[in-house]
């Protein structure tokens, strides 16, 4: 995805240009990179889910 301006990442919380949008929300590409790269054993992958549920939280509400 590369537009002409910058969204707030809802993982790292930095503006940037590239990355992805699931439903309303947007996740940078290094964010994206190290998610899908961070084993279930890592002490980062409970920070992901808790931000990734935030999605369906506010879609849900």
């Amino acid at each position: 995805m590369h537009e002409d301006h910058d969204h707030t990442c809802i993982i790292c919380g930095n503006e940037k240009q590239d990355g992805i949008r699931i439903v309303t929300e947007f996740i940078c590409e290094s964010c994206e990179a190290e998610m899908v790269n961070t084993d279930v054993q890592d002490a980062k992958y409970p920070f992901f889910i808790h931000r990734l549920k935030q999605i369906w939280l506010q879609k849900n509400a």
